[in-house]
């Protein structure tokens, strides 16, 4: 195992363990505080454009499966992490996380002091940075760095959804779902709520196959359609209900899926939206989007209900946040504040069948707190 170099684009260098690539990347750095689900992680689409920190001090001990991917390959440009275990012990592995990385040109870098870095994003923001597994100097990656153009207002989704429409259908990862959620013909979260044979579209800006998976739990037959599927051609597919994905990068780069989602809007069909979803619909509302200063990655982020002041410990991963002070309060609803930071976590509209969340409720591996969340949407569809 030979040497890695990260630089960010302050001038900060570290050295430590190659492992995954022998190549260099360029990336957006931001630190991910979930304990377990490293796979999830790596495979998540919104991931697109950025290195991955873990927090957690120990990740590749179960290896990688192929039941609990988020999407075909691992979407992160590099990762960060404090110690690489050197045994793979799971009875579902397939090969080691380092073996995997290389097999999809991700490098990473081991032997980091990741509270240090850790502690240095969250009092200075995220940066910039590069990495290097093949000797590339430290001089030549803090150039790179500095260079690279960064995420504000590119259009990053265009790299991870799909080429064409396709209708999901259910997968190994689909059984873990399954078997939680489903019993016979009724939802176990939700008694009253009937398994349905609601046609729904999803955009994919990005999307994780296990919200796939929850949308198909409740007999939803879906379709997946591309993330510049304009309002006309969703609703030529006469959907019951319309969900707008999660993705990676900033939403004011995306002015064709605003467009959209303002017409899906004025339709009238039933729309939920996650994570860019929620963004979008914030924007198509006339609100504009800001930068946090860290972000929110992790599966320990407490947000609260408003109209209950329930909490939920919930999952999120977004650089980005709906400028609350923007919407117009006699149409929409404020539903869900985060408690870490009281910014936005979730809207309603009034007088029309559309809400949002920014946290994901779909959580793989957890927490579940928020589960419950897509039964209210199959309850909108049904007019109840």
């Amino acid at each position: 195992m030979g040497l890695a170099k990260l630089v960010l684009e302050d001038g900060t260098a570290l050295e430590g363990l190659a492992f995954g690539a022998e190549t260099d990347a360029v990336f957006e750095l931001v630190f991910n505080t979930s304990m377990t689900g490293y796979q999830e992680i790596l495979t998540d689409p919104s991931y697109r454009g950025q290195g991955v920190l873990f927090t957690v001090s120990h990740i590749g001990n179960v290896g990688i499966n192929t039941e609990d991917d988020e999407s075909a390959k691992p979407q992160v440009s590099a990762a960060v992490i404090r110690s690489l275990s050197p045994v793979v012990s799971n009875w579902r592995s397939a090969l080691s996380l380092s073996d995997w990385l290389a097999q999809h040109s991700v490098p990473g870098i081991s032997g980091v002091d990741t509270r240090w870095l850790t502690r240095k994003l969250r009092d200075g923001g995220t940066q910039k940075a590069a990495l290097s597994t093949k000797g590339t100097s430290a001089e030549v990656l803090l150039q790179m760095a500095r260079d690279w153009p960064g995420l504000d207002r590119r259009d990053m989704v265009k790299e991870v959804t799909c080429a064409e429409s396709y209708r999901w259908v259910d997968d190994e990862g689909s059984k873990w779902v399954n078997g939680k959620l489903v019993i016979g013909n009724w939802s176990k979260t939700n008694p009253q709520l009937p398994i349905s044979n609601y046609h729904v579209v999803a955009y994919d800006f990005g999307i994780k196959e296990n919200i796939l998976r929850h949308l198909s739990s409740y007999g939803a037959n879906v379709t997946v359609v591309p993330a510049d599927a304009t309002a006309d051609e969703v609703l030529a597919l006469k959907p019951d209900g319309i969900f707008l994905s999660n993705g990676p990068g900033d939403p004011a780069g995306l002015p064709y899926a605003v467009e959209a989602v303002s017409g899906l809007i004025e339709s009238g069909v039933p729309i939920f939206g996650i994570c860019l979803g929620h963004q979008l619909i914030g924007r198509a509302l006339g609100a504009d989007t800001n930068r946090l200063k860290f972000g929110h990655h992790g599966g320990n982020h407490p947000v609260q209900y408003l109209p209950t002041g329930e909490v939920l410990i919930t999952a999120q991963n977004h650089n980005y946040c709906v400028t609350e002070g923007d919407l117009n309060k006699d149409e929409v609803e404020i539903t869900y504040k985060s408690l870490n930071d009281d910014s936005l976590e979730g809207l309603r509209m009034k007088n029309k069948p559309v809400f949002s969340v920014q946290f994901h409720p779909e959580a793989a591996p957890g927490p579940h707190d928020a589960h419950d969340i897509f039964s209210v949407f199959f309850k909108m569809i049904g007019g109840k």
